[in-house]
C-alpha cells in the first residue's frame, strides 16, 4: 500500500485538466504512441466536440522513483459548474488533489468552489501553474494569488505546461512526495466504495470501486450493502486505458467489477462493496444526495416509447448518478418522466445523450425550479410545487416559497457595473464586492435560483466579454410574490407551456411569449388565439390567421349580397372548424421559451 497513490485533478473549465492528465500518461509509458491523441480521456463524442469533459475517468498509471516502482490511480474531473457532482465522487476516492490554475486567467470561481471540496474531505493539495509558456502568462502574479488562496509557500506551486510537457516530471515527484498513501486494513474486513458504474451491453453493469479495508478476489461472493443483493465477482481488474483483469485487488487500489447485473437499478453510486460471508458491519461514508437545482419534463415523441425512454434513463443514471427522475403525465404530451439536472447545460447534454446513445428523440418541456407552497386552509402544510401545473389555485393560496442561491462572480473590474445591472435585473440583491487584485473582483449576490436556470450564465458571458466565472452554492427558500402564467391555444391550456413567474415580470413574459408562439405555430383552416392568463384574467393575446380559401373568386359582378352570403358561410364553417380544430406544437416551441430574451 505504501506505494500506490491515488490523486485526481480538479480546476475550473478550460484551465488544461485534460491535457495534463494526456501528459502525465505519455510521460509515465501508460500508452503507446498508436494510442496517443488529445483528451485521451474524453471517450465521449459530446466531451471531444464541445471540448469539455461530463464524465470523470479513473485510469492507472506506474511510475518508477528512486529505483521504487510506485502506482499512480488519477482521476479526471470535470470542470463545469453542472458537473460538480462528479468532482466531488472523485475527491471521496482520493488521498490528494491537483489543483490546476491557468497562468494566464488566474484563479476562477470553479478553481475555488472545488478546492474547498478537496480540503472539506482533507485532500493534500498539489498547486500546479498550468500553461506558463502561454505569451499572455502572468506566473508571478497567479503564483501570488494561488499562495493567498492556499497559504502555502511559492515554492510549494509547480509551474508546468500541459501542451510541451514541461514540469511534468515535478508534478509526478510531487505526486509521490507529497500525496500520502492511502490508510486503510489489508487484512481486515471488505469494504470498497463504489464511485462510478457504466452500461455495457454485452457484460452488463460495470461498476468502478475504491477498496478502503480489506482485499477482493475473483469468483468470490460479494454483497451491495445499500441493495442487499449477493453476486459473484465474475470479472475484476484495474483500470488501465483498456481494462486489465487480475486475480485480486488490495486495500488502497482503485479497480472495476463485473458481476453479469443487467437491472440498472441495482447498482447504487456511494454505495459499499463487502462479502456475503463476512459482511462489514457499516457501510462507509458516501456522498451526500444529489440535490437537483432544475426541473423538466422529458417526454418521448412517441408514447409508445416509453418503456423504452424508461430503461435508457435509467442506464444513463448508471452513468450519471446525478440525475433524478420520477414518472409523470401531461395532457398535451402523455407520459414522460419529471426530471431534476444540476444545470442547464446539464439538461442539454442529458438530451444529446439519449438522443446519440439511446436513439430515443425526446421533447423537453420548460425548465422550472422547487417552490414550496402554502395554503390559507392550512398555513403550516407545505405543498412541494415541481411542475408548475401542482401550484394550488390562487385564491385559496397564502404565500410560495422560492429557493435562493448565494452566487459568486469572478470577472475584471472593467465589467463590475454591466455584470451588477444584470444581477439586479435578476432580482439579485448585492452582498459583498471584494478587489482580489487591482484588476479582479468578487461579486457576491443573493438571487433566486429560478432566474438563473434560463439564460443566466450566456448573459453573464456575454456582458463580461467571456471574463466572468461562476459558483453558486444554495442558501434555502425565501417567500415571493410568485404567479403561474398559462398559455392557452385555441382556449386549450397548454400545460407543458406553463411557467411559475415573478409577479412583476408576468406581463413581459406572457406578452413575449404569446408573440414567440404566433411566429412558431404554423397556420391552420382557422384562426387560432394564443392567450397568456393568470388565473381567470387573460394578460396578453395574439391571433394567428386562418389560411383562406377565395371563395368569392368565381363571383364577378352581381350584388353585392352574394358574395356577402359566401363569406358568411365560410366564416360560420371557420367557427365550427375552431370548436373542434386541434393545433399542434412543435418541440421548437417549448425551446423558444427557453430563449425569449434573445
Amino acid at each position: 500500500m505504501k506505494n500506490i497513490r491515488n490523486f485526481c485533478i480538479i480546476a475550473h473549465i478550460d484551465h488544461g485538466k485534460s491535457t495534463l492528465a494526456d501528459r502525465l500518461l505519455d510521460f509515465t509509458g501508460s500508452i503507446s504512441d498508436r494510442e496517443k491523441q488529445d483528451q485521451l480521456l474524453d471517450n465521449m463524442d459530446l466531451e471531444r466536440e464541445r471540448g469539455i469533459t461530463i464524465k470523470s475517468h479513473a485510469i492507472q498509471m506506474q511510475y518508477e522513483h528512486n529505483g521504487e516502482t510506485y502506482t499512480l490511480n488519477l482521476i479526471d474531473t470535470p470542470g463545469h459548474v453542472d458537473f460538480s457532482y462528479e468532482v466531488s465522487r472523485s475527491i471521496a476516492a482520493c488521498e490528494g488533489a491537483l489543483l490546476v490554475v491557468d497562468a494566464a486567467q488566474s484563479i476562477q470561481a470553479q478553481t475555488i468552489s472545488n478546492l474547498y471540496l478537496a480540503l472539506e474531505n482533507d485532500l493534500e493539495i498539489i498547486p500546479v501553474l498550468n500553461k506558463v509558456d502561454l505569451p499572455s502568462a502572468n506566473p508571478e502574479e497567479v503564483t501570488d494569488d494561488i499562495v493567498d488562496l492556499l497559504g502555502c509557500e511559492a515554492e510549494e506551486v509547480v509551474p508546468a505546461s500541459a501542451k510541451t510537457g514541461l514540469g511534468i516530471e515535478d508534478i509526478l515527484t510531487a505526486i509521490i512526495e507529497r500525496v500520502p498513501a492511502p490508510e486503510g486494513e489489508p487484512n481486515g474486513t471488505l469494504q470498497a466504495l463504489v464511485f462510478d458504474s457504466v452500461y455495457n451491453p454485452f457484460r452488463g453493469v460495470e461498476t468502478y470501486f475504491r477498496v478502503l479495508n480489506g482485499s477482493i478476489k475473483k469468483g468470490q461472493k460479494i454483497k451491495f450493502m445499500a441493495t442487499g443483493k449477493d453476486y459473484f465477482a465474475d470479472e475484476i481488474g484495474t483500470l488501465k486505458l483498456k481494462q486489465e483483469p487480475k486475480k485480486e485487488i488490495h486495500a488502497g487500489d482503485v479497480g472495476y467489477l463485473i458481476t453479469g447485473i443487467k437491472d440498472a437499478r441495482e447498482v447504487k453510486v456511494g454505495d459499499t462493496i463487502t462479502l456475503s460471508e463476512a459482511p462489514a458491519t457499516s457501510a462507509i461514508e458516501g456522498f451526500e444526495d444529489v440535490k437537483p437545482m432544475v426541473f423538466a419534463g422529458i417526454y418521448p415523441v412517441d408514447t409508445e416509447d416509453y418503456e423504452e425512454l424508461r430503461s435508457s434513463m435509467e442506464k444513463l443514471q448508471l452513468n450519471d448518478a446525478s440525475l433524478v427522475f420520477v414518472p409523470e403525465s401531461s395532457a398535451a404530451l402523455g407520459f414522460g418522466f419529471r426530471c431534476g439536472f444540476l444545470g442547464m447545460l446539464h439538461m442539454e447534454i442529458i438530451q444529446e445523450r439519449l438522443e446519440r446513445e439511446f436513439n430515443m428523440t425526446v421533447i423537453t418541456t420548460v425548465p422550472n425550479v422547487s417552490y414550496h407552497a402554502f395554503t390559507k386552509k392550512d398555513p403550516d402544510d407545505i405543498v412541494i410545487v415541481n411542475n408548475p401545473s401542482d401550484l394550488p389555485d390562487p385564491s385559496s393560496l397564502d404565500r410560495v416559497e422560492e429557493p435562493f442561491i448565494k452566487a459568486s462572480i469572478i470577472t475584471k473590474s472593467d465589467f463590475v457595473g454591466n455584470v451588477m445591472s444584470l444581477c439586479i435585473d435578476k432580482r439579485g440583491t448585492i452582498t459583498n464586492q471584494t478587489y482580489l487584485t487591482t484588476e479582479r473582483v468578487e461579486l457576491t449576490f443573493d438571487m433566486p435560483l429560478a432566474e438563473i436556470v434560463f439564460d443566466f450564465y450566456d448573459r453573464l458571458k456575454t456582458v463580461s466579454k467571456g471574463y466572468a466565472s461562476f459558483d453558486y452554492s444554495p442558501l434555502g427558500l425565501r417567500t415571493s410574490k410568485l404567479v403561474r402564467v398559462d398559455i392557452l391555444l385555441n382556449a386549450q391550456p397548454v400545460d407543458a407551456l406553463s411557467a411559475l413567474v415573478h409577479f412583476d415580470n408576468a406581463h413581459t413574459i406572457g406578452k413575449k411569449m404569446c408573440e414567440k408562439l404566433k411566429e412558431l405555430i404554423p397556420r391552420q383552416q382557422f384562426d387560432i388565439p394564443i392567450q397568456a392568463a393568470i388565473g381567470s384574467k387573460i394578460i396578453s393575446r395574439e391571433t394567428i390567421k386562418a389560411l383562406r380559401k377565395d371563395v368569392t373568386a368565381k363571383c364577378y359582378g352581381g350584388d353585392i349580397s352574394r358574395k356577402r352570403k359566401l363569406l358568411e358561410k365560410q366564416k360560420k364553417g371557420k367557427k365550427r372548424m375552431r370548436q373542434v380544430g386541434n393545433v399542434e406544437i412543435p418541440q421548437q416551441a417549448f425551446m423558444a421559451v427557453l430563449k425569449l430574451n434573445d
